[in-house]
């Protein structure tokens, strides 16, 4: 699969959009175990096959840190966002609309910080590169 997606000639960037998108999606229908244990053999060979420019254990855990973001991102995010329903079963008397609006200001938050470790992966790798 690697192989195949590497003929394609896209970006790297891309590829790992489209499997983020793909990871908020499943998110609002899936919880986080299943949707990781079902899909990160499909998709962390493909993305190590892949030329970021970064050494290949950077690429790993940089990839790491993105799943488990958009996952959670994808666990609030409507039109399910079953964490969201969670709360509002835990706050009875609050309406749903209303906890929807409580959580826009997180996903956006999300977006904004999901982007900027997209482009930018040295922000979530300093601490490793530091360490090293």
């Amino acid at each position: 699969l690697a192989a195949v997606v590497g003929s394609w000639g896209l970006s790297p960037l891309i590829v790992v959009v489209a499997i983020l998108l793909f990871y908020v999606l499943l998110g609002a229908v899936m919880d986080e175990l299943s949707m990781l244990l079902l899909t990160i053999p499909i998709f962390f060979p493909m993305v190590m096959g892949l030329d970021f420019g970064m050494p290949k254990d950077m690429v790993a855990i940089w990839f790491g840190i993105m799943v488990l973001m958009t996952v959670g991102f994808g666990l609030i995010a409507p039109p399910v966002g079953l964490n969201v329903y969670i709360v509002n079963g835990l706050a009875k008397d609050v309406p749903m609309g209303e906890t929807y609006r409580g959580v826009m200001p997180f996903l956006v938050s999300d977006v904004i910080r999901t982007t900027l470790f997209l482009f930018f992966p040295i922000i979530p790798l300093w601490l490793v590169q530091f360490i090293n």
